[in-house]
């Protein structure tokens, strides 16, 4: 797999931007930074102002890749769930045992996350860290409607409908594999945020992840 995704060219909804950021160093390094520092002070303090400094470079030639904050931030978690997707379809595309293929994919979107060095500008286990925090940022607005007819969660939703799919595999009478899906891949991070914020109120420690039981769940539901 590690092979296949060292050739891996992402491509995101051009709406999303004025100028594509991977088409220059100052874009990669916008992209890069604008990762730490989102996960350094929060989505609600980040502005293009304080990315300027942090890159030594204008607040205006930030604007000159993207229009605002709102949409660099759907960018990279559509950079993110595009990476998800890859790694999804080069994991299961050759398997030919439904409750196998189940496995992979569910392990791929509730693993803790780990750097992939094929993409030096992108940092996958720091912009996890946004996802797990900051994704619902994305969709939880007055524009969300609009936006989605624009084609901004694309990605997202073919992520849960790779999912979607190899449930009915498993399981072809199950009538509620939609909802199932989705409630995989949003109560991972989740369970996630709550490992990390609020402790006391999921069996997830620390250095755990939220495969085995969202495998466990979703076995027992399709058996």
């Amino acid at each position: 797999m590690q092979n296949l995704l060292s050739n891996l060219k992402i491509t995101i909804n051009d709406k999303l931007y004025v100028k594509d950021p991977e088409t220059s160093e100052l874009g990669r390094n916008i992209l890069k930074n604008s990762i730490i520092l989102i996960d350094e002070i929060g989505f609600e303090a980040f502005t293009f102002k304080k990315l300027g400094e942090k890159i030594q470079s204008n607040e205006s030639s930030i604007y000159r890749y993207f229009e605002n904050k709102h949409k660099l931030l759907v960018y990279l978690t559509s950079w993110y769930w595009s990476w998800i997707e890859y790694r999804l379809a080069f994991a299961t595309t050759n398997v030919s045992n439904p409750i196998e293929k189940l496995e992979k994919a569910i392990r791929l979107v509730t693993e803790n996350v780990v750097d992939d060095n094929t993409t030096p500008h992108i940092n996958e286990e720091i912009l996890n860290r946004i996802i797990v925090g900051e994704f619902t940022k994305t969709l939880m607005t007055k524009e969300v409607d609009h936006e989605n007819k624009e084609g901004f969660f694309l990605v997202y939703k073919r992520v849960i409908n790779r999912i979607i799919d190899i449930i009915k595999e498993v399981n072809p009478d199950y009538p509620y594999a939609k909802s199932l899906a989705s409630s995989v891949v949003e109560g991972a991070l989740h369970q996630h945020f709550l490992k990390n914020h609020l402790k006391t109120i999921t069996n997830l420690s620390e250095k755990e992840c939220a495969t085995e039981f969202y495998t466990d769940m979703t076995k027992k539901i399709l058996a």
